[in-house]
């Protein structure tokens, strides 16, 4: 049996994924830099207008703005990406896209870049779009704090959401960790160091002894994991430390053991006598449990066969993404289904760039398998 026309359409499109994908590298869009993310989405809109005949709402949040083209119908299906980066501005002046041995390399590449031209150009490959919501987002690597809201939104009116974040050693990613993070705040009281060290109540000895009571909160059975990160104590160099702080990040397999260590650390009291305790933060992400991937998994399974590709492999990750929040909501969801490549936020990121018509044309496929018919 022959190559199906909609891969064949697609390969024959990867050298123009390519330049839409040198222009949104090189247009960088570090999370914490506005003025850029800016620039990066009066970028990508003129790209989707080019590509979908549509021009997309710019919506801002708080000053941010994030993209959306959304589909008509009741029920569309989502396809979830985001823009921004962790690479700091001016990471192209050293290290510009380039495309090399069949690789594509550059900063935000493969973390989602590659992945979002992947999506626009499975869009534009269907008979009709009217019924695909697009929503892309600018905040996805600090959080979300206001993207959120409008993933949440966009989730709950549709029937299935598509996150074409990047494949795991091109596995789809069925499963991902929920994601915590804390900030526990140590309060003692300042003395001099050298002449009455014992009027002091010190922030710094009281955090170590709550390094290893966070510690034992994780649970390496279960997949939860619950690191201190960075921290820090003190003023100067003759001063007992008035203050401590601590960073813990959490990862966790399923809303109970989310919940478990969320206590824990809410339950922790000084054992310093006078020194008190503060806890920031909470819960960022729920997890996305596998139940929420499993029927998409296996019909993302029928059309790589249908269009002559290898069998899909499925892996469990401990990153999050948006794809948590919509699985969350009970709405179905399959992350992972973009750019095939590694080294995501890491020097030297790189994108398969033959993979990117094979992924293009399996997201395309799922669309249309998913869609509502046409009356």
């Amino acid at each position: 049996m022959g190559e199906q026309p909609l891969l064949t359409d697609l390969r024959q499109m990867q050298d123009s994924m390519l330049a839409v994908l040198e222009d949104l590298v090189m247009t960088e869009t570090p999370s914490d830099d506005l003025e850029c993310v800016q620039d990066g989405v009066r970028l990508l809109s003129r790209i989707v207008n080019q590509l979908l005949g549509e021009v997309p709402e710019t919506i801002e949040v708080d000053g941010r703005p994030h993209l959306r083209l959304r589909g008509g119908g009741p029920r569309p299906v989502l396809v979830l990406c985001h823009l921004d980066t962790v690479w700091p501005l001016g990471t192209t002046k050293r290290w510009p896209f380039a495309v090399s041995d069949g690789r594509a390399t550059g900063p935000g590449a493969f973390d989602m870049k590659a992945g979002l031209v992947q999506a626009l150009f499975a869009v534009s490959a269907l008979r009709r779009h009217d019924d695909v919501t697009l929503l892309v987002t600018t905040d996805e690597e600090i959080g979300s704090p206001t993207g959120r809201t409008l993933v949440e939104d966009e989730a709950r009116r549709s029937r299935a959401v598509l996150v074409p974040e990047p494949s795991a050693a091109a596995a789809l990613k069925t499963s991902r960790k929920g994601i915590s993070l804390y900030r526990l705040q140590l309060q003692g009281r300042a003395a001099h160091a050298g002449l009455e060290p014992e009027r002091g109540i010190n922030a710094l000895i009281e955090l170590v002894h709550q390094l290893p009571r966070i510690a034992a909160l994780a649970d390496p059975s279960a997949g939860t994991t619950v690191t201190p990160t960075t921290a820090s104590a003190g003023s100067t160099v003759n001063t007992v430390p008035a203050a401590a702080e601590v960073s813990i990040d959490v990862r966790a397999a399923t809303l109970a053991e989310q919940a478990r260590v969320d206590a824990g650390l809410n339950g922790l009291s000084p054992v310093l006598d006078g020194a008190s305790l503060r806890l920031l933060g909470g819960i960022n992400r729920p997890p996305l449990e596998r139940s929420a991937s499993a029927e998409l998994h296996a019909l993302a399974g029928r059309c790589a066969a249908g269009l002559g590709l290898e069998p899909l492999r499925e892996a469990s990750v401990g990153g999050g993404s948006d794809g948590n929040f919509t699985a969350a909501l009970g709405v179905p969801t399959l992350d992972g289904l973009g750019a095939v490549g590694d080294h995501a936020h890491a020097e030297g990121e790189y994108v398969l760039t033959a993979a990117m018509p094979e992924r293009a044309a399996l997201l395309s496929s799922l669309v249309d398998h998913l869609r509502e018919p046409q009356q």
